[in-house]
């Protein structure tokens, strides 16, 4: 048997600090709170549409996905959740942010000038069109953009929800985004890009395997301590 056809060793490596585990774990139920009450909300006012001029494509939503769902006639119920939660989800990314700050974290999640096109690599890789994967550290070049997104939208989702909560009192904030009416906009469409993330995180967290979903429960991944070497 030669070295590349010896089986890997074993170590433990710690990937995720605590700090880093409370936050994700917080702002997972927080954050299906938000999508849920917003959504509760924005039944009584559904203008929104994927089309060109009189031509719709899609409407956001169909009467059927809100009676699916028990979500007609409950206004009150979701902006009362919306307003209460939203200050518990707000502080839980404030505190965040700080700590990544303060920790030195960001350098592991800022994309790199090279992340773009690594990322490009990722997805091929993960469409089984690349053999093999190009080199990461904690978080590969994809994870680093989506990671870092994710930080601006839900700085961006405090904002534009902040100007439609008060706009006469933030008036300025309103201003900055262009009136109620697109403070709206940027905030509904902040939601759908946070939907889109917490899908293809949970497909991606499936597709990885056990190892990287305990790491985020115990702040430990298994790794093979002597990578076979390439044939």
């Amino acid at each position: 048997m030669n070295d590349s056809e010896k089986p890997a060793k074993i170590r433990l490596i710690h990937k995720h600090p605590l700090a880093i585990r409370w936050f994700h774990w917080i702002n997972f139920p927080l954050l299906a709170v938000m999508i849920w009450s917003g959504l509760l909300i924005y039944w009584a006012n559904d203008v929104y549409r994927i089309g060109a001029g009189s031509w719709t494509w899609f409407t956001f939503f169909p009467d059927a996905f809100y009676k699916k769902l028990g979500v007609p006639f409950r206004l009150a119920e979701g902006m009362a959740l919306h307003f209460t939660f939203m200050w518990f989800f707000a502080l839980n990314g404030l505190a965040y942010a700080i700590y990544l700050l303060v920790s030195g974290q960001w350098r592991c999640l800022l994309p790199k000038r090279d992340s773009w096109k690594n990322a490009f690599l990722v997805l091929l890789h993960d469409l089984h069109l690349r053999k093999s994967a190009p080199p990461q550290g904690k978080y590969n070049a994809a994870q680093r953009i989506a990671y870092t997104a994710v930080v601006v939208m839900g700085a961006g989702s405090l904002a534009t929800g902040l100007a439609i909560y008060k706009p006469t009192q933030a008036g300025w904030l309103t201003a900055i985004f262009g009136g109620y009416e697109m403070a709206r906009f940027f905030h509904f469409w902040l939601t759908i890009g946070f939907c889109s993330f917490f899908v293809i995180h949970i497909v991606q967290v499936a597709l990885a395997g056990w190892n990287a979903f305990r790491a985020m429960i115990t702040g430990w991944e298994k790794a093979p301590e002597n990578p076979p070497s390439e044939p």
